[in-house]
């Protein structure tokens, strides 16, 4: 076999950074780019199809021309350039001199839509920022709300499908549907891609923190994929929940949304080794959260906390990550409190995830067999089945309870249900570990 030729390397390998590069810029500048061409087009559909378009473009000539100085800016040229040539092309069927109006009309109304975005940016819009009109249109009532939260998931935060239905532990031929069942209704019922104001807004204010707090979960745990983590989304994500509670100070969820998301950044440079494999909570280096992010998500949470009626679903969730990050370590962690935060949770907002991290606390709280005892009136709950946590969590009560073949035997499931590689790679080492304590037990 002749060795290979060093040049040939040298062109696979630049071509392969090249890659990782646009892949990278994509997933941070994809939102935006929908979200503009959106309010051109006024249709969903069509702006995904014109962003894809620049992004094949992008996989065309960057390789060859270098990546641009300002690749957003070319990204979004590239996708308006797109629709423009698409809209053109509706108008073929008509007369020539019409044909030739309509295109000048069209340029025109895209001129004076982009000066009047940018008037609206700085005087008169509440909000200003594209991706939360986007994301406040794709949360239209129009649309049942579980399929408001999958549409904006699929938009705003880049998750595809296979993502989406991971959390929300559905079959994702469902997913599917509903995305492009709601893509079919916003365009039918020409719904306007605006900020709502009033009564409006406070309507779709619940689907669109819940798109929030699922873009941020994808970010904080990856559901799938080859790294744990996406700190881009999760940064996406909290930048939103901090203009959301800037507008809306005297909402308590959208505060304790906030809080929430604040303490759990401060941890994700910790949770992952140089290497990016995870580093599970009892193993983190501590002093690597970032404290100013705790500050400023225990300050939200005081603030949520302050205004008046019951904490809510994202707030007694922050209260149970501020447990987390006061504690100095795992064993001074008041895991008693966690308990009775996550029972508070599940009577606010009963879930089969929530009674499984209420299984985990009570196991912390009050000893592995409680713990145990919870999980396994889980096990037969049908939205668990395939869920990796379910055994991964049994695994871990049974280790701490001496039952090492069968804390073995729920590792080996949890990595075969895993979609993300680094958590496969994680519970095959558990099971591994799981052996070793047998054997030497």
């Amino acid at each position: 076999m002749p060795p290979p030729d060093p040049a040939a390397t040298a062109a696979e390998v630049a071509a392969d950074a090249t890659a990782r590069t646009i892949a990278a810029i994509w997933r941070i500048e994809s939102a935006k780019v929908v979200a503009h061409v959106a309010r051109i087009t006024r249709d969903l559909g069509l702006a995904e199809d014109c962003a894809q378009d620049a992004l094949v473009a992008a996989l065309e000539h960057w390789p060859e021309l270098g990546v641009p100085e300002r690749p957003g800016a070319w990204l979004m040229t590239a996708a308006k350039r797109r629709a423009l040539d698409h809209l053109r092309h509706q108008k073929l069927a008509a007369p020539r001199h019409e044909a030739l109006g309509h295109e000048t009309d069209l340029q025109h109304a895209i001129a004076a839509r982009e000066f009047s975005e940018m008037v609206d940016a700085r005087l008169d819009d509440d909000i200003g920022d594209e991706l939360l009109r986007l994301m406040f249109t794709a949360c239209h009532p129009l649309l049942a709300p579980e399929t408001r939260s999958a549409l904006t998931l699929r938009v705003m935060g880049g998750l595809s499908t296979a993502e989406i239905a991971r959390a929300y532990l559905k079959p994702e031929a469902t997913i599917a549907q509903r995305i492009v069942r709601a893509k079919r209704s916003l365009l039918e019922a020409r719904v306007p891609f605006e900020v709502p104001r009033g009564a409006e807004l406070q309507a779709r204010l619940a689907s669109v923190l819940e798109v929030l707090y699922l873009m941020f979960n994808e970010g904080y745990a990856a559901s799938a994929g080859p790294e744990w983590t996406r700190p881009a989304l999760c940064a996406e994500a909290l930048r939103l929940g901090r203009v959301l509670a800037t507008l809306m100070p005297q909402q308590a969820e959208v505060l304790g949304l906030l809080a929430l998301m604040e303490i759990q950044a401060s941890r994700l440079a910790a949770r992952v080794d140089a290497q990016g494999e995870p580093i599970l909570l009892a193993a983190q280096d501590r002093s690597r959260w970032n404290p100013l992010l705790i500050r400023r998500g225990l300050d939200a949470l005081a603030r949520a906390e302050a205004l008046p009626g019951p904490l809510g679903p994202y707030a007694l969730q922050a209260a149970i990550a501020a447990c987390h990050a006061c504690a100095a370590s795992v064993d001074s962690t008041d895991w008693p409190r966690i308990a009775a935060l996550y029972d508070a949770l599940l009577q606010a907002a009963p879930s089969p995830v929530v009674a499984l991290n209420h299984a985990v606390a009570v196991g912390m709280a009050f000893g592995p067999a409680a713990g145990l005892e919870l999980v396994d009136a889980l096990r037969d709950e049908p939205a668990l089945v395939q869920y990796h946590l379910l055994p991964a969590v049994r695994g871990d009560l049974l280790l701490k309870l001496g039952r090492s073949d069968a804390a073995r035997a729920e590792f080996r499931r949890a990595a075969q249900l895993a979609g993300n590689a680094r958590e496969q790679a994680l519970m095959q080492e558990r099971a591994l570990q799981s052996s070793n304590d047998a054997r030497f037990r």
